[in-house]
């Protein structure tokens, strides 16, 4: 048996919509392989309830399938699904980089970021590796047809996660066919400084970057208190706030000594919006994490 450990992560960053992504130190999923003749998959954890066990319908399925590994595979799922925070692309990561090994099939871990973005196709419509390249990877990704640029940052973040759901596939749907020129370029200046952030570990120059005009704030909509809560993080010490992935996760950049405050902050604005969440004190950390008989 081998057992991998996948982070969450958080997609687009603000201005860098279906392109940029890190991976967050907590929470994260934890699927364990065996070899077997055909694929089965059992499934323990958050919201295991409304995640189908059937390889065909599922992420972890599809990568098996891709990767011509059977197995069994047991999933306990630390990240919440439609959470924003990359529920299907942990599981999937973690098994790309499990039935790889399994299978001495010996891919890397950029080889291995298209198939387990495949999988991702069945939860999004499309194959997007956003999600699936930081849990891969580690660090900040950045995500092109031309492949992956990563980048090892240690930012402090809080990601805020409130007791409801956005579809992924609704979230989509509210995003702009065409945008102003103006809002263009004030995009792409946002996602040079926050990549420039990201390579110097400064967490100013990345909440700065974070800022977008044009995807962000037809996201918000979808999540209840969020103008709240985003005012909130930023009065206490947040450098920039703005929707993890599709929501309704909500990501602050912050300092290490503003992180307490930040958390709880975004908490308590939820709850004056008659909303419930929890809060994650994490960095941007590592990608999937193999483990060995136990080891």
């Amino acid at each position: 048996m081998l057992t991998v450990r996948a982070p969450a992560t958080s997609a687009n960053l603000g201005s860098g919509f279906d392109v940029f992504g890190v991976a967050l130190g907590a929470p994260a999923d934890v699927v364990r392989v065996e070899r077997a003749p055909e694929t089965t998959i059992s499934i323990t954890g958050a919201g295991s309830q409304y995640i189908p066990e059937d390889p065909a319908q599922n992420t972890v399925g599809a990568v098996a399938e891709a990767l011509d590994a059977p197995a069994r595979i047991r999933i306990d799922k630390g990240v919440r699904p439609s959470s924003g925070l990359g529920s299907s692309a942990a599981s999937a990561a973690a098994a790309a980089v499990a039935l790889n090994a399994l299978y001495d099939r010996g891919l890397s871990r950029n080889e291995l970021v298209p198939i387990a973005a495949e999988g991702e196709a069945l939860v999004s419509g499309e194959a997007h590796a956003d999600n699936v390249a930081p849990s891969l990877l580690g660090g900040f990704t950045i995500a092109t047809g031309d492949g992956v640029t990563q980048v090892d940052a240690a930012i402090p973040v809080v990601a805020c996660l409130p007791e409801t759901s956005v579809s992924t596939r609704d979230a989509r749907d509210v995003v702009p066919k065409t945008a102003a020129l103006e809002d263009v370029v004030d995009t792409v200046g946002h996602a040079a400084t926050l990549t420039v952030g990201m390579t110097r570990d400064d967490p100013d120059l990345v909440g700065k970057g974070m800022d977008d005009e044009i995807v962000t704030p037809e996201r918000t909509a979808l999540i209840d208190g969020y103008e709240a809560v985003r005012e909130a993080a930023l009065e206490a010490g947040a450098t920039g706030v703005t929707v993890s992935g599709a929501g309704p996760g909500i990501l602050a950049v912050c300092h290490e000594l503003d992180q307490r405050a930040v958390a709880g902050a975004m908490i308590d604005a939820f709850d004056a919006a008659g909303v419930e969440s929890r809060a994650y004190q994490t960095t941007v950390g590592e990608g999937a994490r193999l483990y060995r008989d136990g080891s």
